[in-house]
């Protein structure tokens, strides 16, 4: 049987000779940590290879995801989906086995990590899925939702503010499920970060409320094993592991330094570490006797298999409770949803109230909430502009797990990274809000969500210079046209309570994009429409106002702009002039072109008005 330090050598091996075949890449960060991967993959970690979405599942982050072929070799190794011929395609075009980790590719893979700060981020969102998942679901003596959300995260991890924001809140929320491991090893990009890093780490993450393990040999694998013991025996708060590694461990001239952070090691100098380490095979050689020492196929399985009993028995007694968690995992909405929205929809229009759209909102979320029970709300602070809570709503705070939203706090940027590590988990239909102008704290995660194809929906209010008195800092102009460039996001700015009421629909349905829903401040006069033309909504544009005739001109119009649209239309009753509303130029864009030319008839002029 191979010894640990063999096996974690395994991990060095693939990571230095993949980063040197592709000839670029982060060799230190694998090598360094490869102790405490094989320790918690071997020795803690719940997981099947073989069913990689097993609801149950441990989840693992590595939120120092420039250390990606550190999370490529343990899935290669503990039988995942990602072979030989894989981890030789590191950092090549159309390879599973990307530069940064990216979701969806390979089986195994959490969430996206690159930009550093977002993984421990998306971590602590996991972690609040599966607390709030178990207070809705277990029952006495039936825990169908318990495993732990473990996350690998480098000194950037934690130079970055949105550590502080997420981290903040996963002590006051005392989610003691989630166990983080700081890779201590002194060097960044720029060299040591004695000059531009806190002195007490430890210190700060006990501020919080986190359980602090420090001073942990990160190459000692009795010590790395019963700091993971220890932390998951605390239950009431977050675990921090302090690590103390050595970047590039084995390599004997370059480790220790920033040389080996992110670029190979070069031949002479891998040459001379597999002699240092005394792994005496070839390059992309693993022997059998290791793959044995880390095949997890048959444990996994057999995790998985001790769940299924468990969940049987669950589904015995509370068979509703069962279905009703298989559907959520699933990511589908229940059967009815269509049919209740499009009833809702029938109705705002049939009594076209004159109300603000994000009241108009409010009240779709209000229509929503009892159909959809996985519906999860939240607001940085601004819950009472926003107008995201409804009659059902339930809070998530430290004494109570059964909720349905969450007051985050001025946490625009970890907000929307923690709700997108919800989706990750599964089992909810998320949305966060804030008011409009804040969206640019928050872009990286919109973009991360576009980017891993999944579908929170982001909620913005307060979405022009009908904000008011606040002046310039909060009233949002570029915000608009800069979400609409994100490739895989659909924009959505309603002109009344109608068109609201549909842009939620159509952003609840969408299964592989996100959605930025844009609300009014002020109130918004109601559009008389036919049946079509309510259907047509959903098609992104249409014609509300039309002409006798050919017109001459096409007025398009989105959001508070649609009325003024109408009234310079009727204004201008001596031209033949067509209004447009457009409340989701993504949505329309990706019209066939036979519908986009029924609405915007070729040669004819076309004047735009936005507020932004």
């Amino acid at each position: 049987m191979s010894s640990r330090k063999t096996l974690a050598n395994a991990i060095r091996a693939l990571s230095m000779d993949a980063v040197q075949k592709a000839n670029s890449g982060h060799p230190g960060a694998p090598m360094g940590m490869a102790d405490i991967a094989e320790v918690l993959w071997n020795g803690h970690m719940k997981y099947n290879p073989t069913n990689a979405k097993w609801a149950d599942r441990d989840r693992f982050v590595l939120s120092n995801g420039h250390g990606s072929m550190l999370i490529y070799s343990l899935l290669h190794l503990t039988g995942f989906d990602l072979s030989m011929d894989d981890i030789k395609d590191f950092r090549q075009l159309h390879s599973k086995t990307a530069g940064h980790p990216e979701y969806g590719y390979a089986d195994g893979i959490e969430t996206t990590t690159g930009p550093l700060g977002q993984g421990i981020t998306n971590a602590v969102g996991m972690a609040i899925a599966e607390r709030t998942l178990a207070g809705q679901f277990n029952k006495p003596g039936h825990d169908i939702v318990d495993h732990n959300t473990y996350v690998f995260m480098g000194d950037g991890c934690l130079m970055e503010g949105l550590s502080h924001e997420a981290c903040a809140m996963a002590g006051t929320l005392g989610l003691g499920k989630l166990i983080a491991f700081w890779d201590d090893n002194d060097i960044s990009i720029d060299g040591h970060i004695s000059d531009w890093m806190e002195k007490d780490v430890g210190g700060r993450f006990e501020s919080y409320g986190w359980h602090v393990i420090r001073d942990i040999d990160g190459h000692d694998a009795a010590a790395i094993d019963a700091a993971i013991a220890a932390a998951k025996a605390e239950t009431g708060k977050p675990t921090l592991i302090c690590c103390k590694t050595t970047i590039g461990f084995g390599s004997p001239n370059l480790c220790g330094t920033h040389d080996c952070h992110g670029a190979p090691l070069g031949h002479d100098e891998i040459q001379a570490t597999r002699e240092n380490l005394g792994w005496e095979h070839e390059p992309f050689v693993i022997p059998e006797e290791v793959y044995a020492g880390w095949d997890h196929k048959e444990a996994g399985a057999a995790a998985e298999g001790e769940w299924q009993a468990r969940f049987d028995a669950y589904r015995a007694e509370y068979p509703a409770e069962a279905a009703e968690f298989e559907r959520r995992m699933a990511g589908t909405l229940p059967a009815n949803f269509e049919a209740e929205m499009d009833k809702y929809i029938a109705k705002t229009q049939e009594e076209m109230p004159n109300i603000a759209s994000r009241k108009a909102s409010q009240n779709a979320i209000e229509a929503m909430g009892p159909v959809v029970p996985e519906l999860f709300g939240g607001s940085a602070d601004l819950t009472g502009s926003n107008l995201t809570n409804w009659s059902g709503t339930v809070k998530v705070n430290a004494e109570n797990a059964n909720g349905n939203y969450i007051s985050w706090g001025v946490r625009e940027f970890g907000m929307a990274h923690m709700v997108n590590g919800m989706m990750l988990h599964g089992g909810f239909r998320a949305y966060s809000a804030t008011f409009f102008m804040f969206m640019e704290f928050m872009r990286n995660a919109l973009r991360m969500s576009a980017l891993m194809k999944i579908n929170p929906i982001y909620v913005y209010t307060h979405d022009s210079i009908g904000l008011g008195e606040d002046g310039p800092t909060h009233q949002p102009v570029e915000q608009l046209a800069t979400m609409r460039a994100i490739p895989n996001f659909e924009t959505w700015r309603g002109c009344d309570a109608i068109e609201s009421a549909v842009s939620w629909k159509v952003a609840m349905m969408r299964d592989t994009a996100p959605t930025a829903l844009v609300f009014s401040r002020q109130n918004l006069t109601p559009m008389e429409r036919t049946a079509d033309q309510v259907k047509a909504i959903e098609k992104g544009g249409y014609v509300l106002k039309d002409c006798d005739g050919d017109a001459d001109v096409i007025l398009i119009a989105t959001g508070s702009e649609v009325g003024l649209a109408v009234d310079a239309a009727a204004a201008l009753s001596e031209r033949k002039v067509r209004v447009v509303s457009m409340p989701s130029t993504c949505r329309f864009d990706a019209q066939d072109q036979a519908y986009r030319d029924s609405v915007l008839t070729p040669g004819v002029k076309r004047v735009a008005i936005e507020a932004g």
